[in-house]
């Protein structure tokens, strides 16, 4: 069962008593140098990130295990990971896991590395015929990946024990159907695609014809 933390009413939590939950949010990362128009939308939308997730503990009780797209490995050999790999998820992970959560392995390196691969050679102008394979041996290295972080939270998700996940939008990873699922959803995200949309946009005009 997943809910929407935007339009999600005040939980019982006595109905959730012996279940497995998981608070799942969104992932977003800024570059170098990022515009300062962008840093403002974005920090608003880590800001919203930390509040939501802060309230459905709130509700639901105490986070005792956290999950981070690209990170191999468990507790502080995964923060170091995770601060030069996203200083915002991190400064909330770090949080938690001060207060009694454990940060663990995620992700297993190589179908990680062989679906970025894939990603890369999507970005690569080609043929239709080299376009469609690259597709599908993207679409099968992300559901080998994703169903391994699925399997992960499964393995590792005790009792009635709460996780929180962070990875990116349309994610298609299939939780356990005994697990109830939460989305945060930040009011800001909408405007931080926006940006990025109109931004891809503008970069895609500006691009001399070959």
């Amino acid at each position: 069962m997943a809910e929407e933390l935007g339009k999600m009413e005040k939980p019982d939590v006595e109905s959730f008593t012996g279940t497995r939950k998981l608070i799942v949010a969104p992932l977003i990362f800024s570059g170098k140098d990022a515009p300062e128009d962008f840093m403002e939308i974005f920090k608003r939308c880590w800001n919203q990130i930390h509040e939501q997730v802060e309230n459905l503990e709130t509700k639901l009780g105490k986070i005792s295990r956290i999950y981070h797209e690209m990170i191999f490995n468990d507790g502080e050999e995964g923060l170091k990971i995770l601060e030069q790999l996203n200083p915002e998820s991190f400064k909330l992970v770090k949080n938690q896991c001060e207060a009694g959560a454990e940060l663990q392995a995620t992700e297993e390196v190589e179908l990680a590395m062989e679906n970025m691969d894939w990603e890369r050679c999507l970005m690569v102008a080609m043929g239709q015929k080299a376009r469609s394979k690259v597709i599908q041996f993207h679409q099968e290295s992300s559901s080998a990946r994703y169903q391994h972080i699925s399997q992960r939270i499964d393995e590792t998700l005790k009792g009635s024990e709460i996780g929180l996940l962070f990875i990116r939008e349309g994610h298609p990873t299939q939780f356990p159907k005994e697990i109830d699922v939460f989305n945060v959803a930040p009011p800001s995200l909408d405007e931080f695609n926006r940006w990025l949309r109109n931004y891809s946009q503008k970069m895609s005009s500006q691009a001399p014809e070959s």
